[in-house]
């Protein structure tokens, strides 16, 4: 049970109603956001970018959001991401490495493994090292780079909404909130 109440959606403004029910999935973290009304919206469009319409691979995105939120202690979207992970590509040896922090287990790939410790580091110590920033750039662009930075940063968020409001965990969504975001203009 969360520790305050989720929004009441038909006490919401008209624009944050709207896009609450054209949500293909009612969430209840995006009942717990809908109580920052303001936010809501851009909270939406932002989690639409950074799932559906980044350069930075889907797989990879996954692991890092698995990773990021696997630190964090974030269950609610572990149990929503593990799904997602799944469907677009993240193996199941990949997940249980994660699970058991070893990112420099032989399922990942280099790239995996520089993404991963710069996932770490921002993390754990905010300013990943130098190093560590060089050599995931050897792997990723520009762009990838601060759109991993981006993810890591939406998803110790959530984390850390779903976590101190206790929000109550929803069954995994799945392919079908990554399949309306990509429908989206």
């Amino acid at each position: 049970m969360p520790l305050i109440p989720y929004a009441n959606i038909d006490q919401l403004s008209a624009d944050a109603k709207e896009r609450f029910e054209r949500l293909p999935v009612k969430l209840n973290i995006f009942k717990m956001l809908a109580n920052a009304e303001t936010c809501f919206g851009p909270f939406l469009q932002f989690g639409t970018a950074l799932l559906s319409k980044q350069q930075l691979d889907a797989a990879l995105r996954e692991i890092v959001i698995l990773q990021v939120v696997h630190i964090e202690g974030g269950e609610y979207e572990w149990i929503q991401h593990v799904p997602i992970g799944l469907a677009v590509g993240v193996k199941q040896d990949q997940i249980d490495a994660i699970a058991a922090n070893r990112y420099d287990a032989g399922c990942f790939t280099d790239r995996d493994r520089a993404t991963m410790k710069l996932a770490e580091e921002v993390v754990n110590n905010v300013r990943a090292r130098e190093e560590t920033v060089r050599t995931a750039a050897r792997f990723l662009s520009p762009r990838e780079m601060v759109e991993v930075i981006l993810t890591i940063g939406n998803y110790m968020m959530a984390a850390r909404l779903t976590e101190t409001m206790r929000v109550d965990i929803d069954p995994p969504a799945g392919m079908k909130i990554l399949d309306a975001l990509k429908r989206q203009p």
